[in-house]
């Protein structure tokens, strides 16, 4: 039993990888990765696995150690055998860098992770969310949503791969710190439970090298498992959580969906020096 709060069994798991392997390769290929393992489901132990080990999972690609001076080879899954051969070894969650493997140096994406503090209704983290996509069109830059699986949503900006992590990660630390100040009583840039009493932190530390976050269509190690899920804009409205969708729930959705909301996301790039300068 992967999960004994919903009942989700391991072959309900693989099941559900098996299912969205179409939707899901996108967003895994060429991406460093890390998982979250869960041997015996995710009332046990539960640890983060970045690196290749003498129990490897055939399927995963190992890259040269060369490719990120004084660092293990990086993994990737690029596969449909690779995705379920981690789901067959108990990995729960698939998390990615914010760069591929190609250019490892120069992210392709910045990420905002829009988490709920203690007292913040649901209706606050959808108001955020639409506050720090207006922020990001007032700076001319087209955004995408998805919903974490857990508590809180993710904002995701597509990149030209051209400036290095310290500039993409000093823009999105700039921008949430814009937010916090011109916002002061929803929007928190402080880590830290206190910090964030009655307000939505918005989370920058993603966008740092060696940071990884959930994928979409991830599930998560957290009781009712919910799924990462890309959702367009107009669906915002109309998500109850975080985890409004679960491994239970999403196979079914996505059975009727005959458009990817990303679909524009694979082919848009934007570049950051001009924005910087603004913001």
């Amino acid at each position: 039993m992967v999960d004994p709060s919903s009942g989700v069994t391991k072959l309900d798991l693989v099941r559900y990888y098996e299912s969205v392997i179409e939707w899901m390769l996108p967003h895994l290929k060429d991406r460093p990765l890390a998982m979250v393992r869960a041997p015996t489901g995710i009332s046990g132990q539960i640890f983060f696995q970045k690196h290749a080990e003498k129990t490897g999972m055939p399927g995963l690609t190992a890259h040269d150690r060369s490719l990120w001076v004084n660092h293990p080879p990086l993994l990737t899954v690029d596969t449909a055998d690779a995705l379920m051969s981690a789901a067959q070894m108990n990995v729960v969650e698939f998390h990615t860098g914010n760069s591929t493997i190609l250019r490892i140096d120069k992210p392709d994406r910045v990420i905002f992770d829009l988490d709920p503090g203690d007292g913040v209704k649901w209706k606050q983290m959808q108001e955020a969310a639409l506050l720090v996509r207006a922020l990001l069109n007032e700076l001319d830059l087209k955004a995408w949503l998805k919903t974490s699986g857990g508590k809180g949503l993710h904002v995701v900006v597509p990149l030209t791969p051209r400036l290095d992590y310290k500039s993409v990660k000093a823009f999105s630390q700039a921008f949430v710190g814009h937010l916090a100040k011109t916002i002061p009583d929803r929007f928190s840039a402080t880590s830290g439970p206190a910090n964030r009493i009655g307000k939505v932190y918005v989370d920058y530390l993603r966008n740092g090298k060696a940071q990884t976050t959930a994928t979409a269509f991830s599930a998560r190690a957290r009781p009712g498992m919910g799924v990462s899920m890309p959702v367009s804009w107009e669906q915002l409205s109309d998500l109850k959580s975080g985890a409004h969708w679960t491994v239970q729930t999403a196979r079914e959705y996505l059975s009727f969906q005959t458009r990817d909301p990303w679909e524009a996301y694979w082919s848009t790039r934007q570049s950051l020096a001009s924005v910087i300068k603004r913001l």
